[in-house]
């Protein structure tokens, strides 16, 4: 599997494409630049990462739109040439690609990674953003509904030597797809959602369920439900993975200094409007603070922020909770990366004495 041979639970981290995280912090010494995410993926399969997220947006939410934002799957692409080990989750949002050809491109570069391959799919939330690059922008369950047909075809051609298919959405006719993806049964496949159409959707046709930033307690809750779910359909189990932002420090006052600082709102900030349309056009079971905006996807509720003792006893939990994956947001992200393999990733792989 990639990832190595480490037992336990595996760390992931969000690639920069948006060049930072961190929406009150202007320049956080990170560019959205091919030769910054390639020297990083690189680093950070030797200091021990597992996974790099790629996310999907043509527009930069964090820092503006007007900032620099890196296409997700020529990204990808070139970074399944220059790695060995890592896994490449790529999102991929149903209403920018037609299933059939990014079933092609998927596969193609499976092939380049060598089976390293994930899809983590996303329902676009972002209705400037579409009208911009003239795609189809639907209302809430309609998403799920699409979402649902473009898993149908996406799987069908991966898995059959020729896939016809009829819906609301999407139609392919006698489609023939070689070479297969490396990877069998075929690259899983990660989703979100908080909604109940997104949940029923995910427990029916996913591989496995990320979640945002939440206590163990919280997420244990949600494994739980997932679990219960995926069971009731009598389908093999989900893998779970939760988003986090981690900041190892040598003290608790030291850490509670960074997030002071990085938790300093300013509702001016060049991304403040594209977090309100995030907020108006998601079904988020619980509100956002204020103060969260400055950090994406509730990465400090995880509680990753500390000592690295504190941090490794946290790991520990979500683990105790049912998490296979944790998927890792840091700043500045190199140097960062480097303490939190140094100090949290490689204890963690020492053998117990």
């Amino acid at each position: 599997m990639p990832g190595g041979d480490r037992r336990g639970i595996r760390f992931g981290y969000w690639l920069p494409v948006f060049g930072g995280w961190l929406r009150n912090v202007e320049d956080e010494r990170m560019e959205a630049s091919w030769p910054y995410v390639r020297d990083l993926a690189v680093r950070s399969e030797e200091i021990g990462f597992d996974l790099t997220l790629i996310a999907e947006l043509n527009l930069n939410d964090i820092k503006g739109v007007r900032a620099p934002a890196l296409d997700a799957w020529s990204t990808a692409a070139a970074l399944a040439a220059v790695t060995r080990r890592l896994e490449l989750m790529v999102a991929v949002r149903p209403t920018f690609h037609l299933p059939t050809l990014l079933a092609k491109q998927a596969a193609n570069i499976d092939r380049i990674s060598d089976g390293r391959v994930a899809l983590n799919v996303v329902s676009s939330w972002w209705e400037e953003e579409a009208r911009m690059y003239g795609v189809p922008f639907d209302a809430h369950d309609a998403r799920y509904a699409r979402t649902s047909e473009w898993l149908d075809v996406v799987d069908g051609v991966w898995s059959n030597p020729s896939f016809s298919y009829a819906g609301q959405y999407y139609r392919a006719e006698n489609t023939v797809l070689e070479p297969k993806p490396v990877r069998r049964p075929r690259p899983p496949i990660y989703a979100g959602g908080e909604s109940e159409a997104a949940k029923s959707l995910i427990a029916a046709k996913c591989d496995a369920y990320v979640m945002h930033g939440d206590p163990p307690e919280r997420v244990a809750e949600k494994v739980r439900d997932m679990a219960s779910r995926r069971a009731a359909l009598g389908l093999p189990p989900l893998l779970y993975g939760v988003a986090g932002y981690a900041c190892v420090r040598d003290s608790d006052a030291e850490a509670a200094e960074e997030v002071r600082r990085i938790t300093d709102v300013r509702s001016h900030a060049a991304g403040y409007a594209n977090y309100q349309q995030w907020i108006a056009g998601t079904q988020l079971e619980r509100s956002m603070s204020i103060e969260e905006y400055s950090v994406s996807n509730r990465g400090l509720r995880s509680g990753l922020v500390g000592t690295a003792e504190a941090v490794r006893k946290q790991i520990a939990r979500f683990e105790a909770a049912g998490i296979d994956l944790l998927l890792l947001q840091f700043s500045p992200q190199r140097e960062e990366m480097e303490r939190f393999g140094r100090e949290v990733i490689r204890p963690l792989a020492a053998p117990a004495t």
